[in-house]
């Protein structure tokens, strides 16, 4: 029993010191903390994070590829893509892609697959200024259409860039350097483009970084599709009926999915789905049928089927 007790305690001071610290649920000063610390908070939140695997070339030709997760496209017109070789959190050094690129301004960035990702994590190793990590890694180097730099052969797309503008945000260790190029060429593998000309995202099968050693991979199961409201003013969650709205079964995302729509089916709509067999026979359970109704709508938007589960939703709602 006294053991018992002193280990209670012992959680009890531990928690209480944690509360201390960092206030629970933990809210974090960021000049309060290690920035390895807030590095590994900041990486481990914000994810998957795109890579750019960024392909440079010193003043006297020498070859450079490394990946960098702080990296996104900002701009189509023009074409403009950001990253960040950032300072060493180590050392405070720089690293041998941003000084490259002060000594010749263009960059390629390729895209990481799933089927290259192990070397492309093996480029990441700070081998020394002038050692080709194109050779280290085992990848094919390629010559570029407009820019200096090569291109990598295994990456499905290439896009060949020349620096407008670096933006250094610090001068301490963990400091980001902000790239911004603009695209002047785009390679793209046939393999991976449907026949309507898009980039097929099945094909394509892209990988993201996460916190620490961690990867996503953009495949298969893993995939969804959302409707975009580009051209249409959803109604919103709080046009749903409250009864709806309140629903022990529906989840939150489910509710986003009812509340996309731009109008609701009309009346004869609703009357004609309601003669459905599966429909019918909620109608006629009174006793379970909001839940059955809830759960066999919750069915159909999991299926992408919002109309229809609108029409079994506002079927019970007029029925009640």
């Amino acid at each position: 029993m006294k053991l018992f007790f002193e280990d209670a305690q012992k959680i009890k001071e531990t928690k209480q010191k944690r509360n201390f610290a960092y206030n629970f649920p933990m809210e974090i000063n960021p000049k309060e903390i290690p920035v390895p610390q807030l590095h590994g908070y900041l990486l481990g939140a914000i994810g998957p994070r795109p890579i750019a695997f960024a392909s440079t070339i010193d003043a006297n030709g020498n070859p450079n590829l490394a990946p960098f997760s702080f990296f996104n496209v900002f701009s189509a017109n023009p074409p403009v893509l950001i990253f960040s070789p950032a300072r060493s959190g180590r050392t405070n050094t720089q690293k041998h892609t941003y000084e490259n690129i002060r000594e010749v301004p263009e960059v390629v960035i390729n895209v990481v697959t799933h089927a290259m990702v192990h070397q492309m994590s093996l480029a990441s190793t700070e081998y020394p200024k002038g050692v080709n990590e194109f050779t280290k890694a085992g990848f094919t180097a390629l010559a570029s259409s407009v820019v200096r730099p090569f291109r990598v052969k295994e990456s499905p797309v290439q896009f060949e860039c020349k620096v407008n503008q670096v933006i250094e945000l610090g001068n301490g260790g963990g400091a980001g350097n902000l790239i911004l190029c603009e695209v002047v060429k785009i390679h793209i593998d046939d393999q991976v483009v449907n026949a309507k000309g898009a980039i097929d995202q099945q094909k394509i099968d892209l990988v993201a970084r996460m916190g620490g050693n961690w990867y996503c991979r953009a495949h298969g199961e893993a995939l969804f599709e959302v409707d975009k409201p580009l051209t249409t003013l959803g109604i919103g969650v709080d046009a749903i009926p409250a009864s709806i709205r309140e629903s022990k079964i529906l989840s939150a995302n489910n509710l986003g999915q009812l509340g996309n729509v731009a109008h609701l089916p009309s009346d004869e709509e609703i009357l004609e789905y309601s003669k459905r067999d599966e429909v019918a026979s909620l109608l006629r359970d009174s006793k379970h049928q909001i839940d059955a109704a809830h759960s066999y709508a919750k069915k159909l938007l999991d299926q992408q089927q919002v109309k229809e589960a609108w029409m079994v939703l506002l079927s019970i709602e007029k029925h009640k």
